[in-house]
């Protein structure tokens, strides 16, 4: 059997491109125009392939093109691991392949990213082949251990102090040894006496991780360290100047030496290193010490203590310089001592130098001092020091020191440049001395917040006026006394302007005033417009709205006295109108009537408003309501109303029915919130019905709506008052209304009483009522004739007026009539109106009276007892709670601690917020000078004391008190952790933070996740004790549905691979990729093809549950199977006809091949056979299209033969083709020199119409040497 290799220029290309480019020889040129040399040899266009075996006489053969094609080094590695049967965690031969083994391999792919496959060896070993990147390889190699293999552990014990180099920085060498050896390690803690390192894992990594550490402990013990004691006194010569003799010391031996700092009294000098090395350090460190203890002798002089800081030097240099130059050392005393004597020690010769020296580091600085007074201080300085910086940038060895308070500038620095710097702040004190004054004014302290003004404004307009300094001291100083520094002139002017201000001040007002909150926003207008009229009109007075937010009625004025009292009159007046301009009346109108009530272009409803001078208000077109509001002037709204009923009434067969039903059954027949009404005008067509206002006293009751539909709302509202009338008795009684909280009771108590004994409903009087003395009783007959009887007695008994007294000690008086008599009105309001009379302030008589009905005394008598009772026993307890739980525990708006207040009869006090830009240490309070704050330091403050800002204050009785700081501390949110793996945290916060801020608001808590950096397991959740086990569970829940949505990852994951020959590819894909979509829709799979460079172009990969997977593998090998089974033919067709039976944009094919089921394939331009068309399908499918398309032939040829006839006519004669149409000479081919076919006597060819080259079959042949050498069989 041959084959026959075909070479294109394409292939040949491609085959030789890792040839040099000197080799390739010019192409496309013809023959006869090239020089000959220039051709590519045989052997450079066909390389042989390398021998495997050497040559027998051991040469080398030269390289050739192959050698230098460089191989490629694959990023992927394929590692195998053998587990054998007794260390195989699961042992289960039936499920190989399947359950906690295959989940566990399922879940090591998706973690490290490696591919792993499982094979079972002949002695049930696990032989488990792992492919990828060698990061993922050797991830995944630790995880198959830890998770399919039994573990192991075992110890070894080295030196406590080499476990740090195990360990390693930031534990880098433990983590590289685990991943090494695929163990777990475990080093004890430093506090932990224990040697002993714990190493689990398999028996081979055991022992490879055991051999590791031990080498690391080994090499460790080759290092020694050693301790020399020297003498204090000795250090600086072993040290030498700026360290030099230590570090060429540490440089020569290679051990490093530690020598404890003069400030620290330690004699002994630490060195470590290699045995060798320590070994000849502390040999030179004591020669250096015997020598120097041998020669060294001491002198003692006197430097004053003020000077010892020049001759320590900055960083004791000048000590360092002395050493440096004289070999001698100096010593100082302490700075904590008195002492004044300085210590020179070195050899006797070099003393007398030394000592020269140290007087003259002594004597290098002098101080001086410029007399200045204090207040002068900061102008001497200059705004952010610019006066002072020019004369230290000039000497900036010069020192310039400002004491506060002191009339004194110390000067420090060099003697030569001490006398400039002298006389030139003496020139600066002069100088400002000579232009500078100050005064002081006393203006009481409620004012200076009104002098500074907002922002300061008001001070910074004087200051930079009159170019002086105020300084304003602050609140809490308590002080009157304000400083103003600055040009005489300046001051002087300031000085009038502030008294001014204060005298001004000293005769304002503030009023306050209640106006409702709901007007504010009406007064205030759009953009301020209506409030800056009322402004302008009284400029001097500052008018100011409470917050929108606080839902408070007060507003503010605040100015002149008679100016403030003209604008409130003015206010109340404007208060007043708009009052009255904002009466409301709803008028049900029939929806599809509203568009006729506005009018074309809204004409209707403008002319009402406008005649009427109301606001009307329509609902939106989308709108179910069918109410219309008009607001303004009582009479203005009637008359709106009236006009806008009108209107509706002459639009359609609205007809009005007035009914007559008791009042009194009224509220019965609207039923809650309306609903028996509602009822009634929905089941009679919409029907609108009008019952008067309560408390009118007016029975009639108007329907309005179509005729039929009136009729029958008036027939059920009869039969329902009917109803209503027979089973009901009622009763109206009379009794003042200052009794009827007294008859109703505490909490209802009292009437409920009533109720319970005779079944009757009672009835009081509503504060819209007109009449209220009246009192309703509802019921049958019997049970409102005992209720009648037992209220009339209980009026009857608070008829009953009587007058009593009761002793109440002085000191509690106050309480009693503080806040305009507060308590004595709720007592009055709750019991029956009684009075009660306080002794005048100043008599010394502790007697009460009280007045009213009988029993109203003595319950109010009891009422006051309680309440002396309550402030006999009254305490205060402080709460310490940390400000930063304030907040929480208020509750929004405060709601928290007014309910705590309220159940435990209390007060509570919240300390101030402390300023959170203080500094931590206490700091003096600011001082308001030039804009700016200065602090002072405070006294000590006792630290284990809790800080005023955390203390909450309580009054009220012991047990109420301490039952609301219970209350309180229940409320202060507490935190727990919860440990949630790092990989679910960014589910758990969502889209945008969505999903921690749905717990958050589900649950009432705040839950913190700790940042991505940190990599942590712990998220904490704070917020009240109550809410937190809630949050918890919620948390694991959402965890655990994050773990299964994991789990289900995984399980999804599953791979498939099938190998499919590429040339099926486009059929299992479809047109436009119909067939796959329809196959990943049906399986839920993902199916990827391979791309165009990929190395296995016949491997498709199936994503998907591991059955789904299977199922999408069965459907595209079902596909495979079919298109094996197909057939191709080829036929002719006359390439003229190809056109029509494609047809346009290939619709013809296209119903051919849907028709039949085959594939056609026609073919391109140029091609060797133009007519050769190709039909590929099922056997009897390809007979059918065959035979409609010869059919289809002889059906268009003639078509063309009759097209083609016609040419002939209307092709022009004469002129000759176009170039085009001139045959082609023969191709020249791809040409090569050193051929084996030229290596004969002739360099011809070979002669294709010879015999003897190219015989025919039959004929026999002599044998003949061929040029490709001898035959093989």
């Amino acid at each position: 059997m041959s084959s026959v290799a075909v070479l294109t220029q394409e292939s040949f290309n491609e085959h030789r491109s890792g040839l040099l480019q000197e080799q390739l020889g010019a192409k496309d040129m013809p023959l006869g125009s090239e020089d000959e040399g220039a051709l590519p040899t045989y052997r450079d266009a066909f390389p042989p392939l390398p021998e495997k075996a050497a040559s027998p006489d051991g040469t080398q053969e030269p390289a050739n093109a192959w050698t230098k094609i460089r191989p490629i080094k694959s990023s992927m590695i394929t590692q195998v691991f053998h587990v054998p049967l007794e260390e195989r965690k699961y042992k289960d031969m039936n499920q190989f392949g399947e359950g906690d083994q295959a989940k566990i391999c399922v879940d090591i792919m998706y973690k490290t990213g490696a591919h792993l496959e499982l094979s079972m060896a002949k002695d049930q070993g696990l032989s488990i082949m792992v492919s990828g990147k060698l990061d993922e390889v050797m991830r995944a190699r630790k995880e198959i251990v830890s998770r399919l293999q039994t573990q192991a552990s075992a110890t070894v014990a080295i030196p406590k102090e080499h476990h740090r180099f195990v360990i390693g920085k930031n534990g880098e060498k433990l983590q590289e040894l685990e991943l090494k050896t695929a163990t777990k390690i475990q080093i004890p803690r430093p506090d932990d006496t224990s040697n002993q390192i714990k190493i689990s894992g398999t028996k081979e990594g055991i022992e490879k991780a055991k051999h590791e550490i031990l080498l690391i402990s080994a090499e460790q013990d080759k290092r020694a360290v050693e301790r020399v004691t020297v003498e204090k006194v000795y250090h600086p010569f072993i040290t030498g100047p700026f360290n030099k003799v230590v570090s060429e010391m540490m440089q020569e031996t290679g051990a490093r030496i530690n020598i404890p700092p003069p400030s620290v009294n330690k004699t002994e000098i630490v060195i470590t290193g290699e045995k060798e090395q320590v070994a000849q350090a502390v040999m030179l460190i004591k020669k250096i010490y015997e020598e120097k203890k041998k020669n060294v002798t001491t002198i003692a002089v006197e430097v004053k203590k003020s000077q010892h800081k020049y001759v320590i030097g900055p960083k004791g240099n000048s000590l360092h310089e002395i050493l440096e130059k004289t070999g001698v050392s100096v010593e100082i005393p302490p700075t904590d001592s008195s002492s004044e004597t300085v210590i020179l020690r070195g050899e006797p010769d070099r003393l007398g130098q030394a000592l020269t020296e140290v007087y003259a580091k002594a004597n290098s600085y002098t101080l001086a001092s410029v007399s200045a007074p204090s207040w002068l201080h900061r102008f001497i300085i200059g705004k952010k020091g610019q006066n002072l910086a020019k004369i230290t940038q000039q000497m900036p060895k010069v020192h310039i020191e400002f004491t506060e308070g002191v009339d004194k500038i110390t000067l420090e620095g060099p003697t030569k440049e001490m006398q400039q710097v002298q006389s030139q702040m003496e020139a600066i004190v002069i100088d400002l001395v000579s232009r500078m004054d100050y005064t002081e004014i006393t203006v009481d302290p409620k004012f200076h917040r009104h002098l500074i003004g907002k922002g300061g404004a008001n001070i910074n307009r004087i200051k930079d006026q009159y170019k002086v300094s105020v300084r304003i001291p602050p609140d809490n100083e308590k002080s009157n006394l304000i400083r103003i520094e600055g040009d005489p002139q300046g001051v002087i002017e300031a000085k009038k302007e502030l008294l001014e201000l204060a005298s001004r001040m000293e005769n304002e007002r503030t009023k306050d005033m209640i106006i409702e909150h709901r007007l504010h926003r009406t007064i205030i207008g759009q953009k301020g417009e209506k409030i800056k009229e009322v402004r302008d009109k009284f400029p001097e007075v500052i008018i100011n709205f409470p917050d929108p937010t606080q839902k408070s009625d007060i507003v503010q004025f605040r100015g002149p006295r008679t100016e403030v009292e003209k604008c409130t009159k003015f206010m109340q007046k404007m208060v007043a109108e708009m009052m009255e301009n904002s009466f409301s009346v709803s008028v049900p109108i029939f929806k599809q009537f509203h568009k006729n009530i506005i009018g074309k272009g809204g004409a209707n409803i403008k002319k009402i408003r406008e005649e009427t001078n109301t606001k009307i208000d329509l609902p939106a077109e989308n709108s179910n309501s069918e109410v219309i509001v008009i607001t303004g002037k009582k009479a203005n709204c009637e008359a709106a109303r009236n006009r806008i009923l009108a209107i509706q009434k002459e639009l359609a067969n609205i007809i009005e029915l007035e009914v007559s039903i008791p009042s009194k059954l009224h509220n019965s027949l609207i039923g809650s919130k309306g609903r028996f009404v509602r009822s009634i005008m929905e089941e009679c067509g919409g029907v609108h019905i009008h019952f008067p206002t309560e408390g009118s006293g007016i029975d009639t009751v108007i329907i309005r709506g179509p005729a039929e539909d009136v009729d029958k709302a008036k027939q059920q509202l009869l039969s329902l008052a009917e109803e209503k009338q027979t089973r009901s008795h009622t009763v109206e009684l009379r009794a003042k209304p200052e009794y009827h909280k007294f008859l109703i009771g505490k909490g209802g108590a009292n009437i409920r009483k009533v109720r319970d004994n005779t079944g009757a409903r009672i009835i009081f009087p509503t504060a819209e009522d007109k009449d209220q003395e009246l009192i309703t009783v509802v019921g049958t007959e019997d049970s409102v004739r005992d209720a009648q009887k037992e209220l009339e007695g209980l009026i009857k008994s608070l008829e009953n007026v009587v007058e009593d007294f009761m002793m109440v000690d002085s000191k509690h008086h106050r309480y009693f009539v503080s806040r305009r008599g507060q308590v004595l009105r709720e007592i009055a309001e709750e019991y029956g109106g009684v009075m009660v009379s306080f002794p005048r302030t100043g008599t010394q008589s502790d007697k009460v009276i009280l007045k009213g009905a009988k029993d109203c005394v003595e319950a109010a008598k009891k009422r006051m007892a309680e309440i002396i009772e309550d402030l006999d026993a009254q305490v205060t307890i402080e709460c310490v709670i940390p400000q930063k739980f304030h907040r929480s525990i208020m509750g929004p708006k405060g709601s928290r601690i007014q309910q705590i207040t309220r159940d435990h009869n209390v007060q509570i006090k919240f300390p101030d917020r402390e300023d959170p830009q203080a500094s931590p240490v206490s700091p003096e309070p600011a001082v308001h000078e030039n804009g700016e704050v200065n602090g002072e330091p405070k006294e000590q403050v006792d630290p284990a004391a809790p800080k005023k800002c955390d203390v909450i204050v309580l009054s009220g009785r012991k047990d109420r008190c301490e039952a609301a700081v219970e209350a309180l501390k229940a409320l202060v949110p507490v935190s727990i952790t919860v440990d949630v793996s790092y990989d679910l945290h960014r589910y758990i916060i969502g889209q945008k933070g969505s999903g921690i801020r749905k717990m958050m608001d589900d649950y009432e808590v705040n839950i913190q996740v700790p940042a991505p950096e940190l990599q942590s397991d712990t998220i904490s959740i704070t917020g009240l004790a109550s809410n937190l086990d809630r949050a918890k569970a919620g948390l694991l829940e959402r965890v655990k549905e994050l773990q299964a949505d994991q789990e289900d990852r995984a399980l999804r994951s599953f791979k498939l691979t099938i190998s499919v020959d590429p040339k099926y590819h486009p059929k299992i894909i479809g047109r436009k990729g119909a067939v796959i979509t329809q196959i990943r829709t049906e399986h839920d799979v993902n199916i990827q093809f391979p791309d165009k460079n990929d190395d296995n172009q016949d491997q498709i990969t199936i994503t998907g549950y591991e059955r789904n997977a299977e199922a999408a593998r069965d459907g595209i090998l079902q596909i495979v199977g079919e298109l094996e089974e197909m057939v191709s033919e080829d036929i002719t067709l006359d390439h003229r006809i190809h056109a029509r039976i494609i047809g346009g944009r290939g619709k013809g094919i296209r119903k051919i091949m849907d028709e039949f089921k085959v594939d056609l394939k026609f073919p391109q331009s140029g091609a060797a056979d133009p007519n050769c068309v190709t039909v590929t399908g099922r056997p009897e499918n390809v007979d059918e299209a065959i035979d409609h398309l010869l059919n289809l032939e002889e059906e268009y040829m003639g078509d063309v033969g009759d097209s083609e006839s016609m040419q002939t006519y209307m092709k022009p004669r004469g002129g000759s083709s176009s170039a085009a149409d001139e045959p082609r000479g023969p191709s020249k081919g791809f040409v090569v020199r050193d051929a084996p076919w030229t290596a004969g006597p002739s360099d011809q060819a070979p002669d294709m119409s010879s015999s003897e080259e190219f015989p025919s079959f039959g004929t026999p042949v002599a044998p003949k040497s061929s040029p490709w050498g001898p035959k093989r069989f």
